[in-house]
């Protein structure tokens, strides 16, 4: 297995489990907190998917290339920042199908550019990224663990909402 492939399969098990949690949860349960203080799910799709936009640009710049990422909408960023994920209100968050739409979009330009780079494009060091990761490679196959471990906090809410154990 190479690097791409091993990114590629990272995300996709991301995928699988994401979709698998999120898969019964009505509007009112996507900002559900099982405590209170926690960032309900809502607010954690944005947080997720304005990392994969930033990490993979942070990739380009060090690359001194064009990401080829989409936009996100007007007003995501600044709908998920620390200071909005206190809300509990659903108005002020995105539908969990308008999620999944914009992560797929992203998603997709992230697995172009993979398929693009050349294997010593892995190797190149990164900036303006936390600080655990070093290389653009380790940065890509960030992204699936990031979101297996905000999946991984939404069991809780599951468990809380009465939902059983899926995995």
């Amino acid at each position: 297995m190479d690097i791409q492939q091993a990114i590629r399969s990272s995300l996709a098990a991301s995928d699988f489990v994401v979709g698998a949690y999120l898969a019964d949860l009505t509007p009112a349960e996507m900002v559900a907190r099982p405590v209170p203080g926690i960032n309900h799910i809502a607010w954690q799709l944005g947080h997720l998917i304005k990392a994969d936009r930033h990490l993979v640009e942070q990739c380009c710049a060090a690359l001194g290339r064009e990401s080829g990422i989409r936009p996100l909408p007007d007003g995501f960023a600044e709908q998920h920042t620390k200071e909005t994920a206190g809300s509990d209100n659903p108005a002020d968050f995105l539908t969990k199908e308008q999620y999944l739409a914009i992560k797929e979009q992203v998603r997709g330009d992230i697995l172009r550019l993979v398929e693009k780079l050349e294997p010593a494009d892995f190797d190149r060091p990164v900036t303006k990224v936390p600080p655990f990761l070093k290389t653009v490679g380790e940065t890509l196959n960030f992204l699936g663990g990031h979101w297996l471990m905000h999946a991984g906090q939404w069991t809780v809410t599951r468990r809380h909402l009465g939902r059983p154990p899926l995995f």
